[in-house]
């Protein structure tokens, strides 16, 4: 009984693959040896397959992915025509949620939520609510809720839905580049859309843990709305650099606009100043003999403002005329100037150190000016002459700079180019041309001379 089961296994088995591989070819069908290369005649040569034409076309799901992938680039786009289209007049905050309110309706699966959010982050600081976080959270609300939470620790591997991960991040990263502490609502949105293991959620606990640190760690910080009156800002730039709580800050000059004598109106730039009581000593100690420099203009950044401040100083001193004064063991009790201290040392150990000393040459005075002329500061040096006598027998030098001018883009720039050109002779403008492709076929030849091996 056992054998005729196995037999009976063995046919089924047999007629299994005959089914499968189909039915015998003919012997005269197989493929012959090619003669000369000893072929052994039990071994069959596999045919190739050959697709149809019809099958080498592109299929119309392919053709309509492409498609969709330019619309998706036209999306960005069509999210900016959006913001403008409700913010017709004003762009404010209300105007902003208006759109994102527009997007939700629009679309129940909120197709192109990706693209939505990086024109919402773009135009944030057009509307002015790029330090507000309940629109941080608005815009994160946008994404459809447990559609991308991974379901193993595969998926969570290997970054699940990594272009909406992505954008998740943009949106903490402007929210950390703007200073922003995201909230509990934030964590709730993230977890909501991604999962608690996901990158946007790491992001935030990135952010939990070191925004508290170093929220304060500026010794000198700055308040979070400038003021807007020059005056003001120039009082706050300059108490930052002196960083001495006895300076004195000084207006020598207010804005003001005056007419002259033939009847043009004159706008007087603002004249701002600080001066410590170090500085007004070590400017009455300093030689007649040796002039004060005025330089200038340094920038000075508060956070998107540039300031221009000027500077009175001196060149240092040379070596040969230098004092050295002794000092006063009761100025400072609580960290002495000087420790006289026995130490045994040993023959070959050196006292001096090598640490070069760079003397600059000391500061005796700063001032913000909104013109950065010679007549403007020549007002500022006079104003300080009333509290340093010593400035009027002292020779002043001006080593200016070119005075602060505005960022001018490329477009503008080429914008002027453009409107010298249209008003240059026709001549004039024939020439120029000659002369920069003359230019160019100069450049031109030895790039040429470089690609070619000799």
């Amino acid at each position: 009984m056992n054998i005729s089961r196995n037999m009976l296994r063995l046919l089924s088995r047999s007629a299994r693959c005959g089914a499968l591989l189909g039915p015998p070819r003919h012997p005269a069908a197989r493929p012959r040896a090619a003669p000369g290369l000893g072929a052994p005649p039990g071994l069959q040569v596999r045919r190739r397959f050959h697709g149809s034409a019809a099958r080498s076309k592109i299929p119309a799901q392919f053709v309509e992915r492409a498609k969709k992938k330019k619309e998706e680039d036209k999306s960005l786009v069509a999210h900016d025509d959006l913001f403008e289209q409700v913010a017709r007049e004003v762009k404010t905050k209300a105007t902003f949620n208006k759109a994102i309110d527009v997007f939700v309706r629009r679309d129940i699966r909120r197709r192109g939520h990706v693209e939505f959010i990086y024109a919402a982050l773009k135009k944030m600081p057009e509307f002015g609510v790029e330090r507000e976080l309940d629109v941080y959270n608005k815009l994160l609300d946008v994404f459809p809720k447990e559609v991308f939470v991974p379901r193993n620790f595969i998926q969570r591997m290997f970054n699940h839905y990594p272009r909406q991960q992505e954008c998740g991040v943009q949106v903490l990263e402007q929210m950390e580049n703007y200073g922003l502490l995201p909230s509990v609502e934030t964590k709730v949105l993230l977890v909501q859309t991604f999962g608690e293991k996901s990158h946007p959620v790491r992001k935030y606990q990135r952010l939990m843990y070191w925004f508290p640190r170093f929220r304060h760690v500026n010794p000198f910080p700055l308040p979070r709305l400038l003021p807007r009156d020059p005056l003001d800002l120039a009082r706050l730039g300059l108490a930052r650099i002196a960083n001495d709580r006895d300076a004195k800050v000084t207006v020598y000059q207010l804005p003001r606009t005056e007419v002259s004598e033939s009847g043009a109106e004159l706008t007087l730039p603002h004249i701002v100043g600080i001066q410590s009581p170090d500085q007004k000593e070590l400017l009455s100690k300093h030689d007649v003999r040796r002039p004060v420099l005025v330089e200038g203009p340094f920038p000075l950044w508060l956070r998107s403002t540039c300031l221009h401040y000027y500077v009175l100083r001196a060149d240092p001193t040379p070596p040969e005329l230098q004092e050295e004064e002794p000092y006063d063991p009761e100025r400072c009790f609580d960290y002495p100037l000087q420790l006289d201290l026995d130490l045994d040392r040993d023959v070959a150990e050196e006292e001096s150190f090598d640490v070069d000393d760079l003397d600059e040459g000391p500061v005796f005075a700063m001032c913000v000016s909104s013109q950065g002329d010679q007549a403007a500061l020549n007002q500022w040096i006079s104003g300080l002459q009333q509290e340093n006598p010593v400035l009027g027998r002292v020779p002043t030098l001006f080593r200016l700079q070119a005075g602060p001018r505005e960022l001018q883009t490329q477009s503008d720039r080429d914008r002027d180019q453009d409107r010298d050109r249209d008003q240059q002779p026709p001549e004039t403008q024939r020439e120029a041309e000659v002369l920069m492709e003359e230019e160019e076929v100069e450049e031109e030849e030895p790039r040429r001379s470089r690609g070619v091996k000799q």
